[in-house]
């Protein structure tokens, strides 16, 4: 019952923080790209969220532990932070960008990234589905084990792959162009975090040195 409460408190606090961050800055209610994005966006969690609520409650628990405040490491707090500023950045430009009309984006390119926003979304989910242990938070727990199939053969942050690809879909899907550029600082931000992670993976982590081995990709197959 307690996590089926905060599942549905998530989804409010969703729908209430998508809605001051795009609304707001828009002027307006109709923003048809805005509402799509948030069908997308909600639908596309919460399928993944009841399965895991259902099937994998403690990898659920796991995701629902995020922010600053839920880190350890001082390095993965202000990583967080700045991400989460780089988001709500990225919402905001964009919706500026659809009220003053800075750029104007095709209804193809418009579903093209809601496509990139919901394939990102999959992505995340299915590697918690496929790793009980892939946390919002940077831990490792006592009887944590080493994945090194499925996502994890492809590249070593699978789950942060799809939080690129859904970022770059997300201006877009919100009729923006310009909604691009803070998404620049949120990589850099990525990419600190993702390197002080496996700082500590790589000593606390039995096996994931090998895996680093095996696996030379960190985030995109062929680039880094």
């Amino acid at each position: 019952m307690k996590i089926a409460l905060q599942v549905m408190a998530s989804a409010v606090f969703g729908f209430v923080f998508f809605g001051l961050a795009l609304f707001w800055p828009a002027g307006t209610f109709d923003y048809w790209q805005a509402w799509v994005f948030i069908a997308v966006f909600i639908v596309g969690t919460l399928g993944p969220t009841v399965y895991l609520a259902v099937r994998m409650p403690d990898a659920l628990r796991r995701r629902m532990r995020a922010g600053p405040f839920a880190e350890s490491r001082a390095v993965q707090k202000l990583a967080i932070a700045g991400t989460v500023l780089a988001v709500v950045a990225v919402l905001v430009v964009s919706a500026f960008d659809h009220r003053f009309g800075w750029s104007t984006v095709p209804t193809a390119v418009v579903i093209l990234g809601n496509v990139l926003v919901w394939s990102g979304l999959t992505m995340a989910q299915a590697v918690v589905i496929q790793n009980n242990y892939a946390g919002a938070t940077i831990t490792v727990e006592a009887e944590q084990k080493l994945v090194s199939t499925g996502l994890y053969a492809l590249v070593r942050h699978p789950m942060y792959l799809g939080t690129t690809i859904m970022m770059i879909g997300t201006p877009l899907a919100l009729d923006s162009y310009w909604g691009l550029l803070p998404i620049a600082p949120s990589l850099l931000i990525l990419a600190v975090r993702v390197l002080d992670e496996e700082s500590m993976l790589r000593a606390e982590l039995a096996g994931y040195r090998e895996y680093t081995e095996q696996v030379r990709y960190r985030l995109v197959p062929g680039v880094w």
